[in-house]
């Protein structure tokens, strides 16, 4: 397929853990650099992790110490540990190479007690 698949989302409560999974093309995974977005009602998409093909990862001063992203080359998946969750983390997560490469339906992510 060409848009990344995302899965894993759901209804959690505050300071409850998700592990989100996005595979992607077999053709594309390996060489590319993947990261995590997500967009709120009503804001911007925004970049929540990053990994490169050494593996090296990065994230905003925000989530640093609660989101964990990786990468499985061999099954072209790239995987977002969330922990601690809170109420402002509820969003549509999506995973992709490049703003501009087509977009995933994404996965819900609902904190809510």
């Amino acid at each position: 397929q060409v848009q990344p698949v995302e899965s894993g989302g759901g209804l959690v409560q505050p300071g409850g853990s998700l592990t989100l999974s996005c595979t992607v093309s077999k053709i594309i995974f390996s060489t590319k650099a993947w990261g995590w977005y997500r967009q709120a009602p009503g804001k911007q998409r925004e970049l929540v992790a990053s990994i490169t093909t050494t593996r090296a990862t990065n994230y905003p001063d925000s989530l640093k110490g609660r989101f964990t992203i990786s990468r499985d080359n061999a099954k072209n998946t790239v995987y977002l540990q969330m922990n601690d969750l809170k109420p402002e983390d509820t969003a549509v997560y999506y995973c992709n190479y490049a703003r501009s490469a087509p977009w995933g339906q994404g996965t819900q992510v609902t904190v809510s007690s």
